[in-house]
């Protein structure tokens, strides 16, 4: 015997009518979908199919997100992105080595890693004022004064990372 299917064009039951004597909650008002358009949401969502009516896989969403990526990017954010994956990386191999091999000179680890920090930091923001799509935030920057703002703070951080060292 083959399982029943659920039908789902079936007509919602009526609203109720204004003469029930239950009050309505204060969460429910005018704006709150209908019986008909919460029972569609609730209903199970089908996987998105790609043109050839085959199922999206993570790695065929991966690769069109890096396809995207790639295609759409300016090569100058993509280089302020390689030199963050970079200062992760760094900030990653330092921690891992304060946890295996011990922290004797904090302040040398303290300093290092507020540096990465500090520094991933400074050049996100690079990025965000660099960004085209950005334009209508920092109608006033240049790309030219972002970079030279980003020269002076760096310079600043490192400054203050080389003084905390001793």
């Amino acid at each position: 015997m083959a399982p029943k299917q659920r039908n789902t064009t079936a007509a919602a039951p009526p609203p109720a009518t204004s003469t029930s004597t239950s009050t309505p909650t204060p969460s429910t008002s005018s704006s709150q979908p209908t019986t008909a358009a919460a029972a569609a949401t609730t209903a199970p969502s089908k996987p998105r199919l790609t043109a050839g009516g085959q199922p999206q896989t993570l790695d065929r969403i991966v690769a069109n997100v890096a396809a995207h990526y790639l295609d759409t990017t300016p090569q100058r954010t993509k280089l302020l992105d390689a030199f963050m994956a970079f200062l992760v990386a760094a900030g990653a191999l330092q921690f891992l080595y304060c946890v295996l091999a011990g922290n004797y000179p904090f302040n040398a680890f303290l300093s290092g890693f507020s540096a990465t920090v500090g520094q991933f930091v400074l050049t996100a923001s690079l990025r965000i004022q660099t960004t085209e799509a950005n334009k209508s935030d920092f109608p006033n920057v240049s790309p030219e004064r972002a970079f030279a703002d980003y020269v002076v703070c760096s310079l600043i951080l490192h400054f203050f990372c080389v003084n905390f060292i001793n």
